[in-house]
């Protein structure tokens, strides 16, 4: 269980730091909007690029990738469908599902790969799945929600090569397809940039908790525990149906299935919610609730499929 504690450990003091400057105001009132804009401008476009760049794209056509793809489908649809029933809002919504759905496979994923499963590798296709195919969508889909003048369809078509998150994305995969090699003076820029993508995210998060009210006793309650119960519980148990009754994953693939499916909603989620304006309480609320669950799941789920 080291790589379960210690990847939680890392993050829980990043987030405690960026609580402390919160508190003492060394950024200033507007430190948590400066950390955010650069996170989602700057840093994690850069981030997104040199990961997949570098990236083998081959690892994304494999049962787990599938069992990953239907278990993320079915529980963010999960959550739209009732968001649409309780008039939610698209975008807020969107941002439910997110939380529902998107594991942090990142910064927490990987050293948990490393320590749990043996190798940092086996994450490699949620990453790319979440990077490649879910978040360029979800933030179309907010950036179309977000309000402003219409604009032509073919704008709309468009939507995605203005967002730089998707953008990043979009760019790595091309690099990686086309099997060229960026130059050291370039990526190398890129690349330290980039390392400052999971710092600035966690630091702000944890600057958004000052001041906050305890989860669950809100307005978002009712979205906060949909969305934690799907990311903690159901999302866990959708993967295992489907990775042993339907693809017939036994051993160490199943362990891995569902052990990333387990990881919590990722803290770049927070991120997004933030730069659009919308849901912040929900994603904040969501991701701090899935985050402190996942331990013990982790942990039931080692126990039994280790």
């Amino acid at each position: 269980m080291q790589g379960v504690l210690s990847g939680f450990a890392v993050i829980a003091v990043v987030i405690g730091v960026g609580y402390l400057i919160g508190r003492r105001g060394y950024l200033g009132g507007g430190g948590r909007e400066v950390l955010t804009r650069l996170a989602f401008h700057v840093a994690s476009p850069a981030l997104l690029f040199t990961t997949l760049a570098q990236a083998d794209l081959s690892v994304i056509f494999s049962d787990r990738l599938l069992v990953t793809a239907v278990s993320t489908a079915a529980v963010a649809g999960v959550f739209v469908a009732v968001g649409a029933a309780r008039g939610w809002g698209v975008g807020r919504t969107t941002i439910g599902a997110l939380c529902s759905s998107y594991v942090n496979s990142g910064n927490l994923g990987i050293p948990i790969a490393v320590y749990v499963l043996g190798d940092a590798s086996l994450v490699a296709p949620v990453l790319l799945f979440q990077l490649v195919g879910v978040t360029p969508v979800a933030l179309t889909v907010l950036d179309l929600a977000s309000g402003g003048e219409k604009r032509p369809l073919w704008q709309r078509l468009l939507t995605p090569l203005r967002n730089p998150i998707a953008l990043g994305s979009l760019a790595g995969v091309a690099v990686s397809a086309s099997g060229l090699t960026v130059p050291g003076p370039l990526m190398d820029p890129m690349t330290l940039i980039g390392n400052m993508s999971v710092p600035a995210v966690l630091l702000a998060f944890g600057i958004s908790l000052r001041g906050s009210s305890l989860p669950l006793r809100g307005a978002e309650r009712a979205p906060v525990l949909l969305a934690v119960v799907l990311k903690s519980v159901v999302q866990p148990l959708v993967a295992w149906a489907l990775a042993a009754g339907v693809f017939g994953l036994r051993g160490a693939l199943l362990l891995d299935v569902v052990v990333t499916s387990a990881l919590p909603a990722a803290q770049n989620l927070f991120t997004y919610a933030s730069s659009y304006r919308v849901g912040e309480v929900l994603a904040r609320e969501a991701i701090l609730l899935s985050t402190v669950l996942a331990v013990p799941v982790l942990v039931v789920v080692a126990a039994v499929l280790g």
